[in-house]
């Protein structure tokens, strides 16, 4: 059985991802530096913004 990685994550999953707190991940949201996606009141992270704030984080460190 194989299981699929999810095209969004939560807010908690990034969170894990990331190994950061719930007000670091908001402040990245509301600095636009992870983009989301909204319905309602859900909030996600395509994996592909998530994949793209590692990658800058990745070349400003390098």
């Amino acid at each position: 059985m194989t299981t699929a990685i999810p095209e969004v994550l939560t807010v908690p999953e990034v969170m894990t991802a990331l190994r950061m707190s719930r007000s670091k991940v908001y402040d990245l949201i509301r600095s636009k530096k992870l983009g989301t996606i909204t319905e309602g009141r859900s909030r996600r992270i395509p994996v592909e913004c998530l994949a793209a704030y590692i990658r800058t984080k990745m070349e400003e460190n390098a």
